[in-house]
């Protein structure tokens, strides 16, 4: 037997120190993956093969913030995520492919008659063959495989996983087709008359939509429990029969890149171009931009527009609902009005000293007016911009006329009275 000499002290120092260097090796591969996750995207492969998607690593904006941003894409909307305010728009009705945007419709669906709790065979028909892979996005999904609403609303909404789709349309309706009828019923009950779907993934492509159409979906599909937790998440992992978890990631990179940046969906074919539903938050206020059919990533307009929303508009309470507007004067005197509602609005930073106030009163309106009768109308105005209305509404009846006087209107009518009587004497006369 060849026996193994013994290190000597100084193989034992050469020893240590790559035992530490292979540590700290270790540690800065870690630290290198951590900052990654914090500073920007790792390219995201599409599962089970493919390509990695192109990330930008960073985002191009523009310096000032504060005037509309210039868009190559097509069509566009930028807005408030809580009340639907539009505060930019490029071509918001033209309708357009969508692609894998078509999936927060199926999303919304599923969250509303399914628990995420809830178990879902995978049928044959969910399965996709080797050939699809190189040019779609799966989970690579077996029959047969069991798994969470959660995890398949995971794949669908972070990796855009088009077999996800497919399970979970089969298991709620039973055939693709059915689940189609139910995406579209769903978009004319939200009023979306620019929307039609023809598949649960987009894969088709010829699915279409506009910004505003989307705009409304993507609200009514955060207004569901869980749809923002799911969208807002960078990673996932879900379980596979027989192997390692598969683990997704999120195919938005404002995630990474974009201070504040909550959701929603990405899209891409090579007929609807790159599409994306982006929302953020930022000091209490919720923004969402809609970009549509970019040539090139999508990630920097639809950061371009988040900025404009958030640094261009200033949200202000214009008018508190029963505050005093002053008289207005009504045919026969005047009275003290109040508005009967607020008028909260996003101002545009550039014009947060030029509001006015502007008055209407209601053609028909008498006086004396009754406690409480609408009288009016209150406008509130930039230059080029109405930022709301509000009723004006009597604030206080005027008082009676002094004893030992006729009403105003009798003292009118015998006034009129006499000047007919007049009038008339000098004709007989």
């Amino acid at each position: 037997m060849r026996r193994i000499p013994r290190a000597t002290g100084s193989r034992r120092f050469v020893l240590l120190a790559a035992s530490v260097a292979a540590c700290l090796a270790l540690q800065v591969g870690l630290l290198s993956v951590s900052s990654a996750e914090r500073s920007g995207p790792p390219p995201t492969p599409v599962s089970p093969r493919g390509s990695p998607s192109p990330f930008p690593q960073a985002l191009e904006t523009p310096s000032d913030a504060v005037p509309a941003p210039r868009l190559d894409a097509p069509a566009a909307i930028l807005a408030d995520l809580d009340d639907g305010r539009v505060m930019f728009a490029k071509a918001p009705e033209i309708r357009r492919p969508i692609a894998s945007l078509t999936k927060v419709m199926t999303a919304l669906i599923v969250l509303e008659r399914r628990d995420l709790q809830d178990v879902v065979e995978v049928s044959a028909e969910a399965v996709f063959d080797d050939d699809d892979y190189g040019s779609s996005s799966t989970l690579g999904l077996e029959a047969g495989e069991r798994r969470t609403v959660r995890e398949l609303l995971d794949a669908l909404m972070l990796q855009s996983a088009n077999d996800a789709a497919v399970a979970l349309a089969v298991d709620i309706a039973g055939t693709q087709q059915r689940f189609v009828d139910l995406m579209n019923e769903r978009a004319r009950r939200l009023g979306l008359r620019r929307t039609e779907f023809f598949s649960p993934n987009g894969l088709d492509d010829r699915g279409r939509s506009s910004p505003r159409d989307l705009l409304v979906l993507a609200r009514a599909a955060y207004a569901v429990p869980g749809f923002a937790r799911i969208v807002a998440s960078r990673f996932r992992e879900i379980s596979a029969p027989g192997g390692r978890p598969r683990r997704v990631q999120n195919r938005n990179a404002l995630l990474w890149l974009y201070a504040g940046a909550a959701g929603v969906k990405t899209g891409f074919t090579a007929v609807a171009g790159y599409c994306l539903i982006a929302t953020a938050e930022r000091d209490g206020r919720r923004l969402i931009a809609v970009v549509l059919g970019s040539r090139g990533e999508p990630f920097s307009e639809a950061a371009a527009l988040l900025d404009h929303g958030f640094e261009g508009f200033q949200e202000r309470t214009l008018v508190r609902a029963g505050q005093g507007i002053g008289t207005v004067a009504i045919r026969g005197g005047a009275v003290a009005v109040e508005a009967r509602r607020a008028i909260d609005s996003l101002v545009p930073t550039p014009h947060l000293d030029a509001v006015r106030h502007e008055v209407f009163v209601r053609a028909g309106a008498l006086f004396p007016p009754a406690m409480g009768e609408r009288v009016g109308t209150l406008r509130v105005m930039v230059p080029g911009l109405s930022l709301g209305a509000s009723p004006l509404v009597v604030a206080e009846v005027p008082p009676p006329p002094p004893a030992g006087h006729d009403p105003w209107w009798q003292r009118a009518a015998g006034a009129l009275s006499r000047a007919l009587g007049q009038a008339l004497g000098g004709v007989v006369g």
